[in-house]
């Protein structure tokens, strides 16, 4: 039963990106040359509503969907390395015209050649799995 939970959700997260259009290359265009506030209000949305959450499931007053206490596990510091990965996945994000979050919705819309962004991010994220212990800390 929670397979089909989590489809629904997943389904209807899909439409809310596409209808908003935040899956769109045109508005991610736009946002990156400074001309429309759409996806400054979509993301900025998504921050504040993921801020929120962040700060319930902290105080242990959210639970995952079996029940367990979700656990947040302090991240490391290190300015240059997040601005460093930072830079490659916005440049990733011009390049391929979507963030990963919409790849799967646009395949689903139809457009083909995504499916090749799809790929690139698999291989990519298996590289760093393989190469991970090597980077510097």
């Amino acid at each position: 039963m929670r397979t089909v939970i989590y489809l629904g959700v997943g389904i209807l997260f899909g439409i809310v990106l596409f209808k908003s259009e935040a899956a769109s290359w045109f508005r991610i265009y736009e946002m990156f040359q400074f001309g429309s506030f759409h996806m400054y209000g979509i993301i900025g949305s998504a921050v504040v509503i993921g801020s929120v959450f962040i700060q319930f499931a902290k105080k242990g007053k959210v639970t995952s969907f079996s029940g367990n206490k979700i656990n947040m596990i302090p991240k490391e510091r290190g300015f240059y390395r997040y601005l460093l990965g930072g830079i490659i996945f916005g440049l990733g994000w011009a390049l391929a015209g979507a963030c990963p979050g919409p790849l799967f919705v646009l395949a689903g819309a139809g457009y083909v050649p995504i499916v090749i962004v799809i790929i690139a991010s698999i291989l990519g994220t298996f590289l760093y799995g393989l190469l991970r212990d090597k980077l510097p800390h």
